[in-house]
Parts: structure tokens; C-alpha cells; sequence
């Protein structure tokens, strides 16, 4: 066979053009390992800069939480605390109103009883007084007697009150 014949004639410049693409591949790869390996180291230190900077941003953030939540609860309680206040001081004003009201009707509902009590005897003084009077009448026209103005008066007293 011609391809087996050929072989000693060509494997030494085929194992020449081995060694030398090896060769260049191991040069390449020590001259580009590097700049790699830095890239790598580049970004991995930039990753880890980067997670360094996220957590501290996370815990600034947690406390900044954390105050405002103490803040917010002591905004809530102090507001709770005035609603409070203010809801018993409306209630002492509203009772002090109502006995100053309760008071006022007191003094108003007492002069009106004396005053009504006051138009009850004037009316009934009248009643009796028109009672006397019409007395006097019937009895003149009945019995066509003359009665005095103060016999007449002391038989409608002495009725009315039996």
C-alpha cells in the first residue's frame, strides 16, 4: 500500500509541524492565562465588592426600618394617648355643661312653678270673686234678695273648700 509506504518520508515533518503547533498553543495559552486569570480575579472581586455593598446597603436599611418603626410606634401610642386626653377632657366639659344646663332648667323650672302657682291662686281668687258675684245674681233674680258682696264670698269659700 502507497499510503503506509509514504508514512516514514512525511512523519517527520508532520511530527515537526505537531510540536511546533503544541509549542505555539502552550506559549498562547501561558501569555493568555494570565490576562485571563486577572479578568477572573477582576470580576470576582468586583462580584464580591459588590455582595460587601448589597449586605451593608441591607443592614443600613434594616436599621433605617427599625427606627421607623420605634418611631412610628411612639407616633402611635403618643397619638393614642392625646386621642385619649382629649376624649376625657370633652367628656368633663360636656358633664360640667350638663350640670350647669341641669342647674339653669332647676332655677327656671322653680320660677316657673312659683309663677304658675302664683296664676293659680290670682285665678282661683278671681273664680272666686266671679263665683260671689254670680251668687249675688242668681239669688237676686231666685229669690229676689239683695246678699252683701261679703256673706256671698264666704258661702263660695266655704263651698269650694268642702
Amino acid at each position: 500500500m502507497p499510503q503506509i509506504d509514504q508514512i516514514a518520508s512525511i512523519y517527520a515533518s508532520q511530527l515537526f509541524w505537531l510540536v511546533v503547533v503544541f509549542g505555539l498553543i502552550l506559549i498562547g495559552s501561558y501569555l493568555m492565562l494570565p490576562k485571563i486569570q486577572g479578568t477572573v480575579e477582576q470580576r470576582d472581586a468586583r462580584i464580591s465588592g459588590d455582595l460587601a455593598a448589597a449586605e451593608k446597603a441591607r443592614a443600613e436599611a434594616d436599621a433605617a426600618d427599625d427606627a421607623y418603626q420605634a418611631k412610628l410606634g411612639a407616633s402611635r401610642s403618643e397619638a393614642q394617648m392625646a386621642a385619649a386626653k382629649a376624649k376625657a377632657d370633652a367628656a368633663t366639659a360636656a358633664e360640667k355643661a350638663v350640670k350647669a344646663a341641669d342647674v339653669e332648667i332647676h332655677a327656671k323650672l322653680a320660677a316657673a312653678e312659683a309663677q304658675l302657682q302664683g296664676q293659680q291662686t290670682a285665678a282661683l281668687a278671681e273664680v272666686e270673686t266671679v263665683a260671689a258675684e254670680a251668687v249675688q245674681e242668681i239669688v237676686a233674680k231666685v229669690a229676689g234678695l239683695k246678699v252683701d258682696q261679703q256673706a256671698a264670698a264666704t258661702a263660695v269659700k266655704t263651698a269650694l273648700t268642702a
